[in-house]
Order: C-alpha cells, then structure tokens, then sequence
C-alpha cells in the first residue's frame, strides 16, 4: 500500500511539475508623461532588455502619451490597461505584473489598487502628485477652473490647461472632465491611497532613482501603505527620474524572476 502511495505522488509530482516551471511572466510596461513607445527610450530600453531575457512585455501607447495628451479620465485609463491584461491573459500568460514609469508608475498602482489577480506592481519612478500643494501651485491649480466646468456641466468641453512634467510647463488641450480626474486632489490619481488599496497578495516593488524629488519623501510617502507582502521591495538606484528604466534594468529583473 505504502509503495502504490509513493508511486502516486511521483505521477502527481511529474505531472505539476511542468506546470509551474513552465510559469510565464508577462508585463504591461507604460511610458511616463508625454512619452511614447519608441525602443530608444527608457522605458523601451527596458522593454528590450526584459523580452532578450524571456519575459513577455507589452509596451503601448497609453492615454497620457505625447500623441494623446490625456485623451482618457483616469478610470477609464484603468479600463484600457485591463484590456491589455486580457490580452497577456488570452496568451496564455499565467503570471501578469503591470508596470509603469513615472505616471506610468501611478496608473499601475491604480490599478493593483482595482483588480485583483496581479503577480506584482512595478512602480519605476513614480509621478504625478495631485495631492501636493506644491505641484498645485505650479499650474496655478488649474484643477478648480475643470471642477467649476464640470459642476457647469461642461466636462466635455476642451480648454487649455497647465501641464508639468519634471519642471516643463505648457498648457494642453483637455477635456475639462479629464483634466479634474487626473488632477483632483482628492481624486482616484492620489498615490498613497491607491498603494494603501492594492489588492491582498498582490506583491510591490518600487524603485526610485537616488536624485529623484520623489526619493526625498522617502518610503513614508507611499511605499509604507501597501499591503504586507514578503516579496515587496524598495530599491534606490543611481540616477535621477528619467533614467531609473535604465539604470534599475537588472534589480527589476531579479524581482520578477522572484515572482
């Protein structure tokens, strides 16, 4: 009896085994503020650097790029990255982490903060703080002239707005719905909320380059939210913001391989 038991749980090892060994990882990888999907840029380096090492990686062009000039709100910016899951999904990719650079990395968060099922959170310099008074200030809180469109029921009308990105400033063309859905203080692109509502077992890692205004405010800004998990990580590298896609290629990958 003992040696049909262990001659059954050798079949059932046999047979599982593959199953995990064969795990594939997939990442959704997004670009930061008014960037793109070109292979010369961080974010491409990094596409490039992860698929040569076999892991699948779907770069696009999201809502914030410098073609779409947020064409979408923030909630239904989560909706086209979970088509882009479906997709890896449909793949028959058993492992899916999403990714991002800078906003990139905030739209991420978001969204490990609103479906479940994540292998991980990549956060890779992450932008875009609404909540701060300081970055308010610099587009003249532009923020409460789309609330005052929107409480007039013009939301979808289109103004100039201000728009910063790491110190350049400009005004954009936006809807005036979407620019408050981004821009709300108090609204669903607040990083620390987002990271204290990641979903259970859903691990983070996020990386930050040691000059990066962002490492300034340390892990107590958000990092220190998330939910516990024993594969979360908190890793500073040289650089500043733009080049952190670069210079964390390798402890980026070391954490996925982990997963």
């Amino acid at each position: 009896m003992r040696s049909l038991l262990r001659g059954l749980i050798l079949i059932v090892v046999i047979l599982v085994a593959p199953i995990f060994a064969n795990e594939k990882i997939g990442v959704i990888l997004m670009h930061g503020k008014w960037g793109g999907t070109s292979f010369k840029s961080p974010v491409g380096k990094l596409a490039n650097f992860l698929e040569n090492r076999g892991i699948t990686v779907i770069n696009s062009e999201m809502p914030w790029s410098k073609n779409r000039l947020l064409d979408k709100s923030y909630e239904d910016s989560m909706k086209e990255i979970n088509t882009l899951v479906e997709k890896l999904k449909s793949e028959g990719i058993t492992k899916i982490v999403v990714g991002g650079h800078s906003i990139g990395a905030n739209a991420a968060l978001g969204y490990a903060a609103r479906y479940e099922g994540l292998a991980g959170v990549l956060a890779i310099a992450p932008g875009h703080v609404p909540e701060i008074k300081g970055f308010q200030n610099k587009m003249q809180n532009d923020w409460k002239k789309a609330k005052k469109m929107l409480n007039d029921g013009k939301g979808n009308k289109t103004a100039k707005f201000f728009d910063i990105n790491q110190g350049k400033k400009s005004k954009k063309a936006i809807k005036a719905g979407i620019y408050f859905s981004w821009y709300n203080p108090l609204g669903p692109a607040v990083i620390p909320v987002n990271v204290a509502n990641i979903k259970a077992n859903t691990p983070l890692f996020w990386i930050i380059g040691e000059k990066d205004l962002m490492n300034e405010r340390g892990k107590d800004y958000a990092y220190n939210n998330a939910p516990e998990h024993p594969k979360n990580d908190y890793v500073i590298v040289k650089g500043g913001h733009g080049v952190t896609p670069i210079k964390g290629k390798s402890e980026i990958l070391n954490w996925l391989k982990k997963l």
